[in-house]
């Protein structure tokens, strides 16, 4: 339990980090797409025997420079759809080879608060003080290229490169949360708080912010809730996630 509310919290800090600029750049089908690629680096890690979270550390960057070379051209949706058709392909033949890992790679689909490592706690938390280090050296060219990406490419900034290290970011969000949350819901945590704090909270690093307390808030009732009732911390996240936004919505429109 322990390894579940650390590796719990990094996840939902950068989760709120990196979601911010998900929602910003209208990136969600490639929030939820990243997740389902990766899938198969999971379950072909399960299937030799090493940590799914290498598999997912390895498979999710590459997943993500994937999208990002073959959608530069204001195609991502199409890329990112091949991708994860042929990534979802090879994950089902890794399923194939064996049913020794079932448990673990369903744990992989709907996460398991308590199939988180202390190695894997670790790892998290390198990977969480690289995101977060990554985000700051990149937030203005990543706001630029999010609210004006003409005005960011007549100043001369890269959106390629930019939106390419944005999708690695993804990635490593991925390899994250994957272990606690799920494959399947791990991009709530990206959509939901993050989309409720920005409306409610226009300022940009104030919505960051508020999306971080929301993700965590999130998380931590997901642990509690599933522990308590034995069901997939996944079905929490979705329905919380979920829920924040509707009153998020509900906020800013009864504002207007």
């Amino acid at each position: 339990m322990v390894n579940a509310w650390l590796a719990g919290s990094m996840v939902a800090v950068v989760a709120g980090v990196v979601g911010f600029f998900v929602v910003l750049r209208g990136a969600t089908f490639a929030a939820h797409g990243i997740p389902l690629a990766s899938f198969a680096g999971a379950a072909g890690a399960s299937l030799v025997g090493v940590s799914s979270v290498v598999g997912l550390a390895v498979c999710s960057p590459f997943v993500a420079v994937a999208i990002g070379l073959l959608g530069r051209r204001r195609r991502s949706d199409v890329a990112t759809a091949l991708v994860v058709a042929a990534m979802l392909g090879l994950g089902s033949l890794f399923l194939s080879w064996t049913v020794e890992y079932a448990s673990e790679i369903y744990a992989l689909l709907f996460g398991e608060i308590l199939g988180v490592a202390s190695s894997e706690v670790w790892l998290s938390a390198a990977l969480t003080g690289a995101a977060v280090l990554a985000v700051a050296v990149l937030y203005r060219p990543l706001l630029l290229t999010s609210v004006a990406p003409d005005v960011a490419q007549a100043r001369g900034v890269r959106t390629g490169q930019v939106e390419l290290l944005f999708l690695v970011l993804v990635g490593v969000v991925t390899a994250l949360a994957v272990p606690v949350v799920g494959t399947l819901l791990m991009f709530t945590l990206m959509v939901g708080p993050p989309a409720a704090a920005r409306a409610l909270v226009r300022p940009p690093l104030a919505a960051m912010t508020l999306a971080v307390g929301i993700a965590l808030v999130t998380v931590w009732a997901s642990i509690a809730a599933a522990f308590t009732t034995q069901w997939p911390i996944g079905f929490f996240v979705g329905v919380l996630g979920a829920a924040w936004y509707l009153a998020g919505k509900a906020v800013s429109a009864l504002r207007r």
